[in-house]
């Protein structure tokens, strides 16, 4: 008895009633047991299900500690608010009876049931897959009310997995009555009296560059010859924040979204679309306001001033990138001159760059080449060639301008609120296994200091350009890298050697831009804008762009496995991209195309194991070795469209059989 006592007593001294509370993420597990993620370093707050009162997977969430064990760390609690929602619109079915419904969200994690008012079904019937809306869902309610905002047409796959994705990275498929309403009512004609406050460059020589199927035009350039010899190179963007002002339900519903995301068949816009696409696009001869970044530049591209603000422009032409790059290597076309000047502009700017240690990271993106049904027919690897790198270098230009700009700025002597993009140094512990593994190919690393570092990154890429593993160095040495994020606290952005930076230049389809432009707006107005939540608004940003990432990966890899399934049973050259325990992914040469070839299916050959300092698999009979950057031929197995999964077999090439048979004889 006393012994128990004893145990009993020690126990207590170990755990505490507690009752401090904590801002995360909410993650539930699909055992119904969830956990808040504070992300501080501290243990992560058990929650269990009766306590989760009105919050769901993904929600940032106050939680209130109620328990917490002082020698293990353990805390449980409760969830007392939600502050932000990861998502308010959910895939499911109605289950409709006579005097009320049902909406049955189809998801593999514990959720309630929504009631669905007879008059907010809009023409749901019953075990309809539909979307539904969350409208009302008080503290004190059992279950979240809602209203049906649209249906999945069960006959187009490709548009309900497309919807799907969208919902389950938090973006909603439609804009509500209430931003529709504000947008119905904001002026297609230009005011005469904001257009007498603005600097008029209608005069000017200007033109947009863009991909063939883009519709929000939200820069354009331009160009004169001024009468001191220098050249006037102008960066102008459409003026959103003009027309999407603080406080109104259009910029609640911008900011909660805070990008638009770009799916293989669709965009899923920031901005509705009478701003996205008409009133702030840079469409061709149409007066247009717009904020913009004016410089005055010889003839190397050597910046001896410039301007910041409000201006109004009118574009002269529309041109594609395609259009561009043929006028750059032919010396012919319209605006030649113009263009040629600009493109030797925006190559001297790259070349400086990369002198003063950015790193030439190569981009591929991947197009797909779609029938009316939104099939994919084909598959197309673009590059970055010199017409898309003059508008990044003058975009690059006119970002690292308006940051430096405003770093300038201080109030109380300190400085004031603002959204730069920073981008943090390599972390030396991820950077080690990399130059180990870059060695092998005879790539040599200087780790002395920041900048020995990003010589070495540019001298391996530049060395790796055209052999078999260019791309997967590539790969693996932005995964090295950290992810560039919006904060206030600025550190500068490492890889493109920019000490001030941020977002100017893409307001239709990113908020940070939109910030940047309010606060350059008071700054030039002599009124600097304290904003005490930007750094929380910065970290949003930074949240919902790392959705809209995996959205857009995901769409890839849906479209990537839908085209493959015409191809079951053909055989592909690939590159090994990945190693694992239990397999390793194929990346095929033609269609970039990724799937993993299964251990399972070597064990016909061998017993392999991973070697994961050499990031390969190793036979333990034969030491064959699969390597990350080995070329393998792969037979196409299978292409599973619901998990996003293509299967790969490995196939020995000629010269292996011939040399087997040849033995064997």
């Amino acid at each position: 008895m006393k012994n128990t006592k004893k145990k009993k007593h020690s126990t207590s001294k170990q755990t505490h009633k507690v009752a401090a509370s904590y801002k995360g993420v909410l993650d539930v597990t699909r055992s119904g047991v969830g956990y808040v993620i504070i992300g501080d370093g501290k243990n992560d707050i058990l929650i269990r299900p009766g306590d989760f009162t009105n919050a769901l997977h993904g929600d940032v969430v106050r939680a209130k500690v109620v328990k917490e064990n002082v020698n293990t760390g353990k805390r449980e609690g409760r969830i007392v608010e939600v502050v932000e929602r990861k998502q308010t619109e959910f895939v499911g079915y109605i289950q409709l009876s006579t005097n009320f419904a049902f909406f049955i969200p189809d998801t593999d994690r514990p959720m309630p049931d929504f009631f669905i008012p007879l008059p907010k079904l809009n023409g749901a019937k019953n075990k309809e897959r539909v979307v539904v809306r969350i409208i009302r869902w008080n503290k004190d309610d059992k279950k979240p009310v809602g209203e049906v905002v649209g249906s999945i047409n069960a006959v187009n796959a490709n548009d309900a997995a497309m919807k799907e994705l969208l919902i389950e990275n938090g973006f909603p498929l439609a804009f509500e009555e209430d931003v529709l309403k504000e947008t119905a009512k904001l002026p297609v004609v230009l005011d005469k009296k904001e257009i007498a406050k603005r600097k008029d460059c209608r005069e000017t020589l200007t033109f947009t560059i863009d991909p063939v199927d883009a519709k929000d035009f939200d820069d354009a350039i331009s160009i004169r010859t001024l009468k001191n010899g220098l050249y006037e190179v102008g960066v102008h963007i459409a003026d959103v924040s003009y027309y999407v002002q603080p406080g109104t339900a259009l910029d609640a519903e911008a900011y909660k979204r805070a990008t638009s995301v770009y799916l293989p068949d669709r965009v899923n816009p920031m901005l509705p679309e009478k701003i996205s696409n008409e009133l702030c696009s840079l469409r061709p001869h149409e007066d247009k306001f717009t904020f913009s970044a004016i410089f005055q530049m010889n003839d190397k591209g050597e910046v001896k001033q410039y301007w910041l603000g409000r201006t109004v422009t009118h574009s002269d032409h529309r041109f594609t990138y395609e259009d561009v790059q043929e006028i750059i290597e032919q010396e012919d076309g319209l605006y030649k001159e113009e263009i040629l000047f600009l493109n030797g502009i925006a190559q001297r700017l790259r070349k400086k760059r990369f002198k003063k240690g950015a790193i030439n990271f190569s981009s591929q993106e991947v197009r797909f080449k779609l029938d009316e049904q939104g099939k994919p027919i084909g598959i197309m690897v673009k590059e970055s060639k010199e017409a898309h790198q003059l508008i990044e270098e003058l975009m690059l230009l006119a970002n690292r301008t308006v940051a430096e700009n405003i770093a300038k700025i201080e109030l109380n002597h300190k400085p004031i609120p603002f959204p730069y993009r920073v981008h943090d140094q390599p972390d030396e512990e991820k950077l080690k296994p990399f130059i180990e593994f870059a060695r092998k190919y005879g790539h040599q690393f200087n780790i002395s200091s920041p900048e020995k570092i990003a010589e070495s990154f540019n001298e391996m890429l530049l060395n790796a350009k055209g052999k078999p593993e260019q791309h997967v160095l590539e790969q693996l040495g932005i995964r090295t890298m950290a992810k560039a994020v919006y904060t206030t606290q600025n550190i500068g952005h490492y890889g493109l050697a920019f000490e001030y930076y941020c977002h100017f230049t893409s307001p239709i389809r990113r908020y940070p831009d939109v910030l940047v432009h309010r606060v350059l707006q008071t700054v030039l107005d002599h009124k600097p804008m304290i904003d005490k939540k930007m750094e929380e608004e910065c970290k949003h940003c930074s949240d919902k762009e790392r959705a809209a990432m995996e959205c857009e990966r995901a769409g890839n890899k849906y479209k990537q496995v839908e085209f493959m399934q015409s191809h079951l049973g053909e055989v592909f050259d690939g590159v090994i991209s990945g190693v694992a325990g239990f397999g390793f992914w194929v990346e095929t040469v033609e269609h970039k195309c990724e799937g993993l070839v299964s251990i399972i299916s070597l064990s016909d050959y061998d017993d392999f194991r991973l070697i994961e300092s050499d990031y390969s698999l190793v036979g333990k009979r034969s030491g064959r070795k699969f390597k990350i950057g080995d070329k393998v031929t792969i037979k196409v197995v299978a292409a599973n469209l619901e998990k996003r999964q293509l299967d790969y077999e490995w196939q020995l090439n000629v010269a292996t059989k011939e040399k087997k048979t040849a033995k064997r004889k």
